[in-house]
C-alpha cells in the first residue's frame, strides 16, 4: 500500500524543525525513517507535512564527559555499534546496537527514532531502562540548556508507541552514566528469526566486590507496553555472592515485577512470554558474570 499524498520539507536546525511542527498540527518528525514510513504505507499515520530532521549536525555524535555519555538523537545504530567510546562507557549498548535489525536498518535507523517510537519489541528502551538513562527534549528556543527539559527513562514510555514528548518538542539526545570498573552490563534477548526485534529481552546492570553483588539494575522488555524495572530481582541479588544458583533462584522472582500486562500475539503467547523472561534474564546476569551456562 502507498501512502497518503504530504508536503516535505528538510529543516536545517532544530528550532526551524520545531517551528513547522507548531505551524502543523499533524506533521511528524522522520530521521532515519525506519519507524515513520511503514506506518504511512500502512496509512496508520497520515501526516500532511513531513519535516525532514536527517541533516540536522547538531543532533549527531557521541561523547564522554565527567562520567556521563552523551549521544545525539540522529546517531545511527551503526555509529553506535562502531564507537570505541560507546564500546568503554557502555558496552551493553554498544553490543545490542549490533543486534539490531539487518545493515541496511543499522545504517539509516538512529536512536532517537528508535525510542521515540517507542516499539515494545525494541531492545534499546529495555537496555536504557536498566542504565538508568535520561532524555534530552528541546521545546521552542532552539538546541540549548535553557530551552530544553531532561526527562529520565522511568517517566519518558508511557505507553506501546507512546511517549512523554509534548506537542512541539524533539528529542535531541541521550545521557547515561559510564560504567564503571567493578559494573558488569548485558543485554540478552530472544529474537524473533526474521526481525531481530525482541519476543522477550532482559538486560542487567550488577555492581560488584569481589563475587559478591552490591547492587542490581535491571529491566524486562519485549514482553510488556513498556519496559519494567525488576525490583524483586535486584533486591535478592545485592549482598549475593553471584553463583548459578543465586542466578537463578533470583531469576525466577521476575513473574513478580510483570503485572499483568502481558503481550501475546501469534509469535509468541502471553504465557510463554512470561515464562521466558526469567529464562532470558538469568541468561543476561550469566553472561555479565562470565559464568558458563547451556
Amino acid at each position: 500500500m502507498f501512502s497518503t499524498e504530504f508536503e516535505y520539507k528538510k529543516a536545517g536546525s532544530v528550532s526551524e524543525a520545531i517551528q513547522l511542527l507548531s505551524d502543523n498540527s499533524d506533521a511528524k518528525i522522520i530521521a532515519g525513517g525506519h519507524s515513520l514510513l511503514p506506518l504511512m504505507k500502512l496509512r496508520l499515520a497520515r501526516p500532511s507535512l513531513v519535516i525532514d530532521i536527517g541533516g540536522i549536525e547538531e543532533l549527531k555524535g557521541i561523547t564522554v564527559e565527567k562520567g556521563t555519555l552523551r549521544i545525539g538523537a540522529l546517531t545511527t545504530h551503526a555509529e553506535i555499534a562502531s564507537s570505541s567510546e560507546v564500546q568503554s562507557a557502555a558496552g551493553i549498548l554498544w553490543e545490542a546496537a549490533q543486534g539490531i535489525g539487518d545493515p541496511q536498518v543499522r545504517n539509516r535507523g538512529t536512536i532517537g527514532g528508535n525510542v521515540a517510537h517507542a516499539d515494545p519489541a525494541s531492545d534499546l528502551p529495555t537496555v536504557l531502562t536498566a542504565m538508568n538513562a535520561e532524555f534530552i527534549i528541546q521545546r521552542a528556543g532552539g538546541i540549548t540548556r535553557s530551552g530544553s527539559r531532561t526527562v529520565s527513562v522511568g517517566d519518558f514510555f508511557t505507553g506501546a508507541f507512546t511517549t512523554a514528548l509534548g506537542e512541539n518538542e524533539i528529542l535531541t539526545g541521550i545521557e547515561m552514566p559510564v560504567l564503571a570498573e567493578n559494573q558488569h552490563a548485558e543485554y540478552a534477548k530472544m529474537a524473533h528469526p526474521a526481525t531481530s526485534f525482541a519476543i522477550v529481552g532482559a538486560a542487567v546492570v550488577v555492581t560488584m566486590d569481589g563475587q559478591t553483588c552490591t547492587a542490581a539494575s535491571i529491566a524486562v522488555g519485549g514482553l510488556t507496553p513498556i519496559p519494567v524495572r525488576a525490583p524483586s530481582v535486584e533486591q535478592a541479588l545485592a549482598g549475593q555472592e553471584l553463583t548459578e544458583e543465586t542466578i537463578t533462584a533470583a531469576a525466577g522472582l521476575v513473574v513478580n515485577d510483570l503485572g499483568s500486562d502481558i503481550l501475546g500475539d501469534i509469535f509468541a503467547s502471553a504465557e510463554y512470554r512470561r515464562a521466558m523472561a526469567a529464562v532470558e534474564l538469568k541468561h543476561a546476569v550469566f553472561h555479565a558474570t562470565g559464568l558458563a551456562h547451556g
